[in-house]
């Protein structure tokens, strides 16, 4: 029987935490190896922990979830943060997505819908919301001077609307392992070496647009 998938959940509220704790476990495939109301004591125990996923409020008392994901991902690159938010505003967002984040959702969400959204992640896309994914595309303009060719732009911007590698594929009518190839290629080209690395010069070189090839 495969191991199950470390979580750790970082929530104030302390019914939405347990809710979210308690609809995971009782899942074949997950696992919450901690529960926190706050960033510090979540990073104090990160190491014994040792999560594959964190669901992560991005409203906490003291230290933020942005400055949360940006520890997190220093100390465990490997572990994908999740931000859980009640607020799509577009800035918090790309901040989060700039720290390192690797998915999105909003707090209302059908409880289902994280899991989803978890296997998603697991699966190599960055979910999130469908609004949130158009306001972090839509905040992106094109420019002329991108180093990335025209597919390779449009598998970046498949990943900043939340879609897995499967699904980019599908859309460019090629094989999965070309849509690993293109990635390889955006990250020698961008000199990065995470998705959320690479979203962040797209946009702030203004190389990538919210509108479909």
């Amino acid at each position: 029987m495969p191991e199950k998938t470390r979580i750790v959940v970082i929530e104030d509220n302390t019914q939405i935490r347990e809710g979210f704790a308690a609809v995971l476990e009782s899942t074949e495939t997950f696992i919450i190896t901690g529960q926190y109301s706050n960033c510090e004591e979540a990073i104090k125990n990160l190491r014994d922990d040792s999560p594959e996923i964190v669901l992560m409020d991005i409203d906490l008392p003291g230290m933020s979830g942005i400055e949360g994901t940006a520890i997190i991902k220093k100390l465990m690159p490997a572990t994908i943060v999740i931000i859980i938010t009640v607020l799509e505003e577009s800035e918090k967002v790309f901040q989060s997505l700039c720290a390192g984040a690797g998915g999105y959702i909003v707090k209302n969400s059908a409880l289902e819908e994280i899991v989803k959204t978890i296997n998603e992640a697991l699966a190599g896309g960055a979910p999130m919301s469908l609004s949130i994914a158009k306001m972090v595309v839509s905040s992106f303009k094109q420019s002329n001077s991108s180093p990335l060719s025209e597919r390779e732009t449009a598998v970046l911007r498949g990943i900043a609307e939340g879609k897995t590698y499967s699904k980019i594929a599908l859309d460019l009518f090629v094989s999965k392992e070309t849509i690993r190839s293109h990635i390889k290629n955006i990250y020698h080209k961008l000199a990065v070496n995470s998705k959320a690395q690479a979203l962040k010069i797209a946009g702030d070189k203004k190389w990538i647009t919210g509108r479909n090839y």
